[in-house]
C-alpha cells in the first residue's frame, strides 16, 4: 500500500488547486474542480458508485455498510483539495528522497531552499523513510493532498477487503479550506454522517480535538485631510493614526512571541491614504473569554490613540470566523477515544494535541457534525520546504482502516 498512497499523492500534487481569497465564487478557483473530477473518476473505478462532484466543487462518495450489525454510526472522512495562497502551487515538481539517511535536504530547483534538521527536528525520526518534497520553487501540496491520498487508498483497501466489517462511510473532499470557506456550502443532510474526521494534521500518531477560536477585526480610521501646505494644526493623517495603533500592540501577544495555548493579536493587512485607512487583524485564543479580552484590548488601543486626534474617528468591526471544536467534541468522547485506539493498532503511540489554527472540522463541529483532526504526515505547510514521508502516509491509511473497524466493533 506504500506505493499506492504515494503514487496517488504524486498524481494529485501536480494539479494546481490554489484557492483565491480575492474571489467571491465557490469554489474560488475553477481549477480546484480539475482535481475533483479526477477523484470522482478514481472513486468510480474502485467501485464507489455514488461518487460525484457538485456545483461548488465538493466531492461526495459512500462506501456502503458491509456489516450485518444495526446501529453502526455513519462516519465521514474529510480532506481539502485546495492549496494555500501563501506560495505558488503551479507546476509542482515532486522529488523523492528514498531511504533518507539523515542530514539537511537541499531542494534541486532552488539551492537556497534547504530543509534543515535544526528547523525540522522531526526529520530525526524519519531515517529510512522515503521523503517527498517539492523542488523548492513551489509548495508541495501535502496540505492537504496527503489527506486525500490517504482517504482514497483506505477506501480502495476497504472495498477490496470485505472481511473488514464496517458501517457506511462517507467521503467528503472540500474546496477553499485555506481561505476559510471550506464548508460554506456543504450539504450535511446529503452527507448524512453522525461523526467525522479530517485528515489535515502533521506528525504521525497525532490526534487533535481542540483548535483556536478565531475572529477577524477590521478597523477603519477616518482622518482629516488637507493640503500639506496649509496643514498646520489641522491635518490628522489616517496613515499615521493607523501606524500608531500598530505600534501600541503588545509585543508579547503576537504569533512570533506566543506558543502552546497562548493566543495572539495579528495584523494581516493595512492600506490607506491621508483621509482614510483600513487595518485588518486576526484574533486567536483557545477560550471565548481570551478572544473577547483581546478584542477589548485592541479596541482600547484604538480609542486611546484616537484621543490624540480629536477631528478623526474610527469604526471597529468584529467578524466571527470559527470556534474551538473541543466544546462540541467533549460531548462525544468516543470520537477521540476510538481514534487513539486506531492509532495504537496502526503501530504508533497516540499523541493528543491542540491546533494553533483551525480546520474544516472546527466549522463542521458547530454545524452539527462533530469532527476531530487526524494526522496526514506532512510538515512545513504553506512553504516551499513542505515535505511528507511515504511511510507516515501509509500509517494514516492504516489508521483510517482501523477506525472503520473500531466503529463497527463498538456499535
Amino acid at each position: 500500500m506504500v506505493a499506492s498512497v504515494t503514487d496517488r499523492f504524486l498524481r494529485y500534487v501536480v494539479i494546481d488547486t490554489q484557492s483565491d481569497p480575492a474571489s467571491s465564487t465557490q469554489p474560488s478557483t475553477e481549477k480546484q474542480k480539475n482535481l475533483g473530477r479526477l477523484l470522482v473518476k478514481e472513486l468510480l473505478a474502485i467501485g464507489i458508485s455514488d461518487a460525484h462532484l457538485d456545483e461548488h466543487g465538493y466531492v461526495y462518495a459512500t462506501i456502503p455498510q458491509n456489516t450485518a450489525k444495526s446501529g453502526v454510526p455513519v462516519i465521514c472522512f474529510c480532506a481539502h483539495m485546495d492549496t494555500a495562497p501563501d506560495f505558488s502551487g503551479t507546476n509542482v515538481k515532486p522529488q523523492i528522497v528514498r531511504n533518507y539517511q539523515g542530514g539537511d535536504i537541499q531542494l534541486p530547483g532552488d539551492p537556497d531552499q534547504i530543509i534543515r534538521v535544526g528547523d525540522h527536528p522531526v526529520l530525526k525520526d524519519l531515517t529510512g523513510h522515503d521523503i517527498v518534497t517539492s523542488d523548492g520553487t513551489t509548495l508541495l501540496g501535502a496540505d492537504d493532498k496527503a489527506g486525500i491520498a490517504e482517504i482514497m487508498t483506505a477506501a480502495e483497501f476497504l472495498i477490496n477487503n470485505p472481511d473488514i466489517k464496517h458501517g457506511a462511510i462517507r467521503i467528503l473532499f472540500t474546496t477553499d479550506e485555506e481561505i476559510g470557506r471550506g464548508v460554506d456550502k456543504v450539504d450535511l443532510n446529503k452527507l448524512g454522517a453522525a461523526f467525522a474526521y479530517t485528515l489535515d494534521g502533521e506528525t504521525a500518531g497525532t490526534l487533535e480535538d481542540e483548535t483556536f477560536s478565531a475572529d477577524g477585526v477590521d478597523i477603519t480610521v477616518r482622518g482629516v485631510a488637507i493640503h500639506p501646505g496649509f496643514a498646520y494644526g489641522k491635518m490628522e493623517n489616517a496613515i499615521k493614526i493607523m501606524s500608531a495603533i500598530i505600534e501600541r500592540l503588545p509585543r508579547d501577544m503576537a504569533p512570533e512571541t506566543t506558543r502552546d495555548r497562548q493566543g495572539f493579536i495579528h495584523p494581516i493587512a493595512a492600506s490607506g491614504v491621508m483621509e482614510k485607512a483600513n487595518l485588518s487583524f486576526i484574533i486567536r485564543d483557545f477560550t471565548e473569554e481570551g478572544l473577547k479580552s483581546k478584542e477589548a484590548l485592541l479596541e482600547t488601543i484604538a480609542r486611546e490613540v484616537l484621543k490624540d486626534y480629536p477631528g478623526s474617528s474610527y469604526t471597529f468591526e468584529v467578524k466571527e470566523q470559527y470556534r474551538n471544536m473541543k466544546v462540541v467534541l467533549e460531548q462525544h468522547p468516543e470520537i477521540a477515544e476510538y481514534a487513539m485506539e486506531a492509532i495504537r493498532r496502526a503501530g504508533m503511540t497516540p499523541v493528543r494535541g491542540s491546533i494553533r489554527g483551525g480546520t474544516d472540522g472546527s466549522r463542521l463541529s458547530f454545524m452539527g457534525l462533530p469532527c476531530a483532526n487526524l494526522f496526514a504526515g506532512g510538515h512545513a505547510f504553506h512553504s516551499p520546504l513542505e515535505f511528507v514521508s511515504s511511510q507516515d502516509m501509509e500509517k494514516a491509511v492504516r489508521t483510517v482502516v482501523e477506525l472503520a473497524r473500531i466503529w463497527e466493533e463498538r456499535a
